[in-house]
């Protein structure tokens, strides 16, 4: 194994940084100002080699590498030395990198001292290296076959194999296959382990979970290779082959109430060499983008076996630009589908009114409106719907339209909202109905039932016509209310007798009369004076009934 110059170079770079930084000075020719200087001396991994970097203000003429078993105390004689260098890098001899081949008995690390010479005659003896030799076995994986070499998604699966050398540094030329070695490979975002066989060879297996990956190997520390130097693979890159997806939704709008849910089915395909086919276990998503830019998830799920999914939507967030989205941008064997996507919340809301019917039946209306949440907006001219029903439960009409007055156009504050109206519905249900928006839901107050009946008072008159003054008299009649088309006696009426004099244009008031369970009129007077009398169902009835006609009878006093 042989590294190019420019490797050779930025390596002797960075021994040299090393020793400068390490608190070591470089080693300087003796008596001499300028002379030869030692950078570093190393194998830089390559077996059997060493490398010496140095410089000087003239050529160097000649340099000796000294070897000492690193555990040696001072004073052992060598193990080996060597002086057979060449220039391996360096513009002119004065700087540079030279190496030499080295013979050593035995494998281990050695404390290396450098003798260099440059053509001035000036020398260092002894000048001693920031780094030791590791004169080692050397593991080494060449390189990588990765199968299939672009997976796709009918082929996932990727086989890493590669081969394991051993070469001894006293043996350089020859490398043998290294057995039993544990192999770490780097698969990008992950790691898958083998270990080699007697042929030195290892194979392992594993998904890619990115588009792009680059392999590496490493052999681990082994037994059979104690103190060995274990060296990477380079790199062997891989890339994926994403296929086209494609998908169906059963809607692409949902319009949901503030805490509802909805649903979203469709099934999701891939396109294979075999054509389009379901796609299983893989993510559709709705995503939205709130008023302020940031993104959110309203919903999430997977397809199953046979590429089918349902969706659940939340009604947290409204989304009225969104997009269904098929997959992630990061897979390795397939490609991303989406599908825009609008979806309305309409946000709760309360309305509560009150409503009668007056004697007159005039209908009054009076209540308010509110919501809660600070993502809703009121429209731009928001409405009631005032609606009756004859049993409550069907057949709803439409009164009227009662706007609302926006006075704090906010969250949690009351709008309020008021009509009267004459209506000749005297029996039925009523409610009202907020008219929401995409914004709004649409809310109904609980149907009140108001009745009203028609009233009269038949066959009235005072008997007798004629009555001495001071002297009692009645009063005969039925008091009446219409239920449908039929009237009916009104038991326990209290109509409202008033009195006119003659020649008086105004009636007083005077008592309340009753009646009987058939409706007959209850009460008398005494006689004061000529004049009319008058009788009219009034208030005091109950709120059941409306005002009857008034009905007279004049009384001729004696």
């Amino acid at each position: 194994m042989r590294r190019s110059t420019l490797l050779v170079a930025a390596t002797a770079t960075a021994l040299s940084a090393t020793l400068f930084t390490g608190g070591l000075s470089p080693a300087r020719a003796d008596n001499a100002s300028g002379g030869p200087v030692l950078s570093d001396a190393d194998g830089w991994y390559e077996p059997g080699l060493v490398f010496v970097t140095a410089h000087s203000t003239s050529p160097l003429t000649h340099i000796t590498a000294h070897f000492y078993p690193v555990d040696a105390p001072a004073g052992e004689p060598e193990a080996g030395s060597t002086e057979d260098f060449t220039q391996y890098t360096g513009e002119d001899a004065s700087s540079g990198t030279w190496r030499a081949p080295v013979h050593l008995a035995d494998l281990g690390d050695y404390r290396v001292t450098v003798d260099i010479e440059d053509a001035s005659g000036a020398t260092v003896t002894g000048a001693v290296s920031p780094h030791a030799l590791r004169y080692q076995t050397l593991i080494t994986i060449p390189g990588l076959t990765a199968t299939p070499a672009v997976p796709d998604y009918l082929h996932q699966q990727v086989s890493v194999s590669g081969t394991a050398l051993a070469t001894d540094p006293r043996h350089p030329d020859t490398s043998t296959p290294a057995a039993g070695v544990p192999v770490d490979i780097e698969t990008g975002r992950g790691r898958v382990t083998a270990t080699t066989t007697a042929d030195g060879r290892f194979t392992a297996a594993f998904v890619p979970t990115r588009t792009s990956v680059d392999l590496t190997a490493t052999p681990g520390a082994s037994v059979n290779y104690p103190g060995a130097i274990d060296l990477s693979s380079p790199q062997q890159h891989l890339r994926t082959t994403q296929a086209p997806v494609r998908f169906t939704a059963s809607t692409h709008a949902l319009n949901l109430r503030q805490g509802a849910t909805g649903t979203v089915t469709g099934r999701a395909e891939i396109q294979t060499a075999s054509g389009w086919q379901p796609l299983p276990h893989t993510s559709v998503g709705l995503f939205g983008t709130t008023p302020t830019g940031s993104d959110f998830v309203a919903g999430l799920t997977t397809t199953d076996s046979q590429g089918a999914y349902t969706l659940r939507v939340s009604s947290d967030n409204a989304a009225p630009t969104a997009q269904l989205m098929l997959g992630t941008t990061d897979l390795p064997f397939q490609q991303f589908a989406t599908e825009p996507f609008s979806l309305h919340v309409a946000y709760t809301t309360h309305i509560d009114a009150t409503a009668e019917l007056t004697d007159t039946s005039s209908l009054k209306v009076s209540g308010y409106v509110y919501y809660e949440d600070a993502h809703a907006h009121w429209p731009a001219k928001p409405t009631v719907t005032l609606q009756y029903s004859k049993d409550g439960k069907s057949g709803w009409k439409n009164a009227t339209t009662i706007p609302i007055k926006l006075r704090y156009n906010k969250p949690l504050f009351e709008e309020d909202f008021a009509r009267t109206l004459t209506t000749k519905t005297t029996d039925a249900f009523w409610r009202a109905r907020f008219d929401g928006n995409p914004d709004l839901e649409t809310n109904t107050t609980k149907p009140v039932h108001l009745v009203r009946y028609a009233t009269r008072i038949t066959g009235f008159h005072a008997t007798p016509d004629k009555v001495r003054k001071n002297q009692p008299f009645s009063f005969a009649g039925t008091l009446q209310y219409k239920n449908g088309t039929a009237w009916k006696p009104l038991a326990g009426g209290a109509p409202t007798l008033y009195f006119k004099p003659r020649g008086s244009t105004k009636y007083h008031y005077v008592t309340e009369l009753g009646s009987d369970r058939h409706g007959h009129l209850i009460g008398m007077e005494t006689a004061g004076q000529d004049g009319t009398w008058a009788l009219a169902l009034s208030r005091q009835t109950g709120d059941r009934y409306l005002k009857s006609a008034q009905v007279t009878d004049y009384v001729d006093v004696r």
